[in-house]
């Protein structure tokens, strides 16, 4: 795009105003998926872990292994929704400079697209928090298996 008038000017500075907002929006969802990254890693590494016991060994384990089950599909539900909405994000931000840049209006679709982010962020915080409540279910698990030992 070459710009003819101050106006085209004008109009580029505040399309980068508007994404501004959306980038930081951005950063945030890159930092949570990072948390939920090694969350996850660490409950695979435990099932591993647990499972290269021998059958015997593993019994007293079943209830830990049942809610690490429980765990990952939690937060794969949750990394999913998180990399969703980081894609509405991105489309969002997209959306602005390409309707600058090809002189359309695209506000509906970038509001669609930023609600839509919106409620996946919701949906993938709430599944979070149940792998969290899940997570502190085990420690008690593990802790009521100590006291019967």
């Amino acid at each position: 795009m070459i710009f003819n008038t101050p106006s085209d000017i004008r109009d580029v500075s505040v399309a980068i105003r508007d994404a501004v907002a959306p980038v930081f929006l951005l950063t945030g969802i890159g930092s949570i998926l990072s948390v939920l990254v090694n969350r996850l890693g660490r409950a695979v590494d435990r099932a591993r872990n647990l499972n290269a016991l021998t059958l015997e060994q593993r019994k007293k384990f079943l209830d830990e292994l049942d809610i690490i089950v429980k765990r990952t599909t939690w937060m794969r539900w949750s990394v999913g929704l998180f990399i969703f909405a980081g894609l509405c994000v991105s489309l969002s931000i997209a959306s602005i400079f390409v309707g600058v840049a090809a002189r359309i209006n695209l506000s509906d679709f970038v509001l669609l697209t930023f609600i839509t982010a919106m409620f996946a962020l919701i949906c993938g915080l709430i599944f979070f928090l149940r792998e969290i409540i899940l997570a502190s279910q085990e420690v008690i698990t593990r802790h009521r298996q100590d006291q019967n030992e």
